[in-house]
């Protein structure tokens, strides 16, 4: 019988470890990432992450949050990265450029590092989508991506002990 690992609450006491928690948020349609963010701060407040250990970085834009999620996650303190922003469809195609671009280095970061980077990175058609999204009916995707983080936490610290 295969062994299953799974990321128990127990498998990490998240809030004696020390390290950082960043969440870097752009500060573009601000009024969609500070909701975003202040969810994504408020989730892991909620679970035991103390706030000091909590840094929030802010960028100008999405295009922005690779870089400050990469000098983030080389720092040994930090245990992982929250990416947060939001890029609203325009007229030309620039988003689904902008879009990839970012999701696939935040991935990469992820993996050239061995820590995990979670994407709050809403990719909506309109305004109305981005609103729905960071607390409307569609839930807030901050909230969700630190769930995220903190389960890939979770899990990375019970792989460790198997």
């Amino acid at each position: 019988m295969p062994i299953e690992i799974q990321p128990s609450p127990a498998a990490v006491p998240l809030a004696d470890d020390p390290s950082v928690i960043a969440i870097v948020v752009s500060e573009y349609n601000d009024n969609i990432t500070g909701k975003l963010c202040k969810a994504a701060v408020q989730t892991l407040l909620d679970n035991g992450i103390n706030d000091q250990d909590i840094h929030v970085v802010k960028v100008p834009g999405a295009w922005e949050l690779t870089f400050a999620t990469q000098l983030m996650i080389k720092q040994s303190s930090c245990r992982g990265v929250i990416a947060l922003g939001a890029v609203i469809k325009g007229e030309t195609t620039h988003d689904q450029h902008l879009n990839r671009a970012v999701s696939m280095g935040l991935m990469q970061l992820s993996l050239e590092h061995n820590k995990p980077v979670a994407l709050g990175l809403l990719t909506v058609n309109s305004l109305e989508q981005a609103i729905q999204r960071s607390g409307g009916n569609a839930g807030n995707k901050g909230e969700e991506a630190a769930s995220a983080l903190l389960a890939c936490l979770k899990l990375a610290n019970a792989i460790r002990y198997v």
